[in-house]
């Protein structure tokens, strides 16, 4: 489909006490310097690195820092290395329910030079990209500024956070969830509000953050699978808007495992939960809208892609609009995120311009009046100055 990182949930041996489900969570991990052999082995994933790398893509491996199993091998050979309750017991993260998994101590030294050094491990002998942290906010951040610049050494890195705070891209992160525009996204889609929830996220998180912090945005993970429902049950009609938004917008899309084969379930990945593949629109959706993003730089990440302006229509509340810009590349990009069929105009001359539309047809030229229709859960996406994907 034209995807550039693959991301692998943890794959490393999973704790047998306390484990949650018939398998366990991937996230609580029983040797951070072994791979699962349910998964395969080392040799495996190796290959799949190298395979990854011939096609062009990147993989990163999700990387659980804060906690581990309470069977982990640490637990006999540092037992120093985490915390303990009142009566000198090793116990969960405080303020959770992850009764499968034991807080680690950051206060230790040794526990963040063997932390580092497994991180190392898995670029030098496995070759892979980066990491997507796990919680990465319940580790101290000088951690992960000190493990970036270690890995920096090795080779370049790509790293991901779990967690939403704009001091994590000052030297650690390249990457972070955009959690408060994924619920304006839910909101609109459930009918909770109109695009003034969109437009009042960015309007405040165009300052907060810094420019090159690439933001995640995404229509479903792997914790909203299995705790919340399937993409198609949380934003219903709205699933395909709302996925192309993620393309035009601002931020770094995720495609979670299943959404190319449009699978319907909930995915519980505590259980053996395999996804039944088959051929399917989204798949074609997904492999345009990351080529049209790919030829379009206004629409890169970070920094080298455009800054987001509002364009004003004649449906406010309804229609969400903007325009990016990218040296001689601009995009509009409109939505119609109601149920509603909408006949609007077009109010704003930063759009004014001759574009090439996304689904084909004759260019159109925008100018002072120009008038769009849309269908319920619509949008349209023009582009100048495109280059070759």
């Amino acid at each position: 489909m034209g995807v550039g990182i693959i991301w692998l949930m943890p794959i490393h041996p999973i704790g047998e006490k306390n484990r949650l489900g018939a398998l366990g969570s991937p996230y609580s991990v029983r040797d951070y310097l072994a791979v699962n052999p349910e998964f395969g082995s080392l040799a495996d994933l190796k290959a799949f690195v190298t395979t990854a790398h011939r096609l062009g893509m990147y993989v990163i491996l999700d990387w659980v820092a804060n906690h581990s199993s309470w069977d982990n091998t640490l637990t006999l050979t540092h037992p120093d290395w985490y915390e303990h309750d009142e009566q000198g017991e090793f116990r969960p993260p405080a303020w959770t329910s992850w009764t499968d998994v034991i807080a680690f101590d950051y206060a230790r030294p040794g526990l963040r030079r063997y932390m580092t050094e497994a991180l190392k491990y898995w670029v030098r002998e496995a070759d892979v990209d980066g990491f997507r942290a796990d919680y990465a906010g319940g580790v101290p951040l000088q951690f992960w500024e000190n493990a970036r610049t270690e890995l920096e050494q090795i080779k370049p890195v790509f790293m991901l956070a779990e967690w939403d705070y704009p001091e994590l891209h000052r030297r650690a992160f390249d990457a972070s969830y955009a959690w408060k525009l994924v619920q304006a996204m839910r909101d609109v889609a459930q009918g909770r509000a109109n695009t003034a929830a969109l437009a009042g996220y960015w309007n405040v998180e165009a300052d907060a953050w810094p420019h090159e912090a690439y933001r995640l945005a995404y229509t479903s993970n792997h914790d909203s699978s299995a705790w919340e429902g399937s993409d198609r049950d949380i934003y219903g009609p709205a699933l395909t808007a709302m996925t192309a938004l993620t393309f035009a917008a601002d931020t770094m899309p995720l495609i979670y495992n299943g959404q190319e084969a449009e699978y319907p379930k909930r995915l519980n990945f505590l259980t053996r939960d395999a996804i039944a593949w088959r051929d399917a629109p989204a798949a074609k959706l997904y492999s345009r809208l990351i080529a049209w993003k790919k030829a379009n730089p206004a629409t890169f990440n970070g920094q080298y892609g455009g800054a987001m302006v509002e364009v004003k229509t004649s449906a406010p509340g309804k229609i969400f609009a903007f325009v990016r810009q990218r040296e001689k590349n601009k995009i509009l990009a409109l939505f119609n995120f109601t149920a509603q069929p909408q006949r609007v105009t077009l109010q704003s001359p930063i759009a004014h311009g001759r574009y090439d539309n996304f689904d084909g047809g004759q260019p159109i030229e925008v100018n002072d009046g120009t008038q769009l229709e849309f269908p319920p859960w619509s949008f349209k996406l023009f582009a100048t100055g495109t280059s070759t994907p």
